[in-house]
């Protein structure tokens, strides 16, 4: 057998055509943020245009070894973790309140030391509420009716959670929020306390739009939506005329001259620069791949004969998809700045890495239902971890 061959089905596991998108992807966003970066990398690192694309492959390779080491892991691990994750989160996003780096008037990054990279404790919040939501929803299948057993921890933990993260980042908290409701819906949550915790929800947000760093700028971003007598805001107008000077084709990779004008235009509106560069064409294929994920994703939960195992990976996949799907939309005109980076093409920091671990957990879910099922035929509530697991 091919030793290359032999080589990659020995070390890379799980579903084979996900693993294919994600290569896709890290290689579009390589050739795309190294176009969307070139003029910036040229006046402020002294004409070193290369700058950004060495930092940003460099840290798509760390996501991918994050990816690779997190879909060895034996997922039912991440059931245990996720707890340990969330009360770590919890002081990390009070001393980002107060205490974080702040950009465009928004507390949201701490600074690790030595390393001195920029980390949003958000996205360590995000995979853990929705791995733990995963794990108390597959603990109380049998109780998933009962309000004190199942919703009322739910309802504080996604509370807590999205309630903090509203304070300084409304569209990530509310993204976030309608992610924990596909995935109560996915749990068989019943609809009426679905409804009562979309009230609750409601009026969590609403306090930490009042008290926090970006009511205002949220209610803006609204009005400037709903209300057409209103100019376009300059970041959406740019994007428009990107899109539509980009025409079906585009005018080529590294041809866009909106990437000098529009602001953010290797993450927020990065969406735009593929438009511009690749055309409708280019557009479609990317919304394909994110279509082509989220049914990978999905699929995983189909074959899943346990209830943590797709609910995680159907929480996983449905949180970057849909902030995907936002952000493109933003881009086009169809809903308000969000200010959300596009997952897998934007170039970030640490943001690259919990995508990595995401999607890394999502592969070690269905590279378990292969290795796990054969070996028992247990409910998975009753499976109990082996210290020593064949994952390893």
């Amino acid at each position: 057998m091919d030793p290359i061959k032999t080589w990659l089905q020995r070390n890379l596991k799980g579903d084979a055509i996900l693993w294919g998108i994600v290569i896709l992807f890290s290689g579009i966003s390589i050739a795309v943020v190294y176009s969307a970066t070139g003029t910036l990398a040229y006046k402020k690192m002294g004409g070193n245009t290369e700058y950004f694309l060495i930092k940003h492959t460099g840290l798509i390779f760390v996501g991918l070894a994050f990816m690779w080491l997190a879909h060895r892991i034996d997922y039912r691990y991440y059931s245990r973790l996720s707890l340990y994750a969330l009360l770590i989160s919890v002081p990390l996003l009070l001393f980002t309140f107060f205490m974080g780096g702040a950009i465009n008037e928004a507390s949201r990054w701490l600074t690790i030391p030595v390393i001195n990279q920029t980390f949003q404790p958000s996205d360590l919040a995000k995979l853990a509420l929705i791995s733990h939501l995963a794990s108390m929803l597959s603990r109380r299948q049998q109780h998933v009716q009962d309000f004190k057993t199942t919703l009322l921890p739910v309802m504080l933990w996604i509370g807590v959670i999205c309630g903090l993260i509203i304070l300084t980042n409304a569209s990530t908290a509310l993204l976030l929020f309608a992610t924990c409701l596909l995935l109560m819906f996915i749990g068989r949550v019943p609809i009426k306390q679905m409804a009562v915790m979309v009230a609750i929800g409601a009026v969590v947000g609403g306090i930490g739009l009042a008290s926090g760093q970006r009511g205002k700028t949220f209610i803006s971003r609204i009005e400037n939506f709903t209300d057409k007598s209103k100019p376009v805001p300059f970041q959406l107008e740019h994007s428009y005329i990107a899109i539509a000077t980009g025409g079906v084709t585009g005018k080529g990779p590294g041809q866009s001259t909106e990437r000098n004008i529009l602001p953010h235009p290797y993450s927020d509106f990065i969406f735009a620069i593929i438009l511009e560069e690749y055309g409708m064409l280019g557009g479609c294929f990317v919304l394909f791949l994110y279509l082509a994920f989220l049914y990978r994703g999905l699929k995983t939960v189909m074959n899943s004969y346990g209830a943590f195992g797709g609910l995680l990976s159907a929480g996983l996949s449905f949180s970057l998809v849909l902030q995907a799907m936002v952000n493109m939309g933003v881009a086009v005109g169809l809903g308000p700045i969000t200010g959300l980076p596009l997952p897998l093409l934007s170039m970030g920091g640490t943001s690259l890495i919990f995508t990595g671990i995401s999607i890394g957990i999502i592969l070690s879910v269905s590279r378990g239902e292969h290795e796990i099922r054969p070996m028992t035929g247990e409910p998975e509530d009753t499976i109990r971890i082996p210290r020593k697991s064949a994952y390893a």
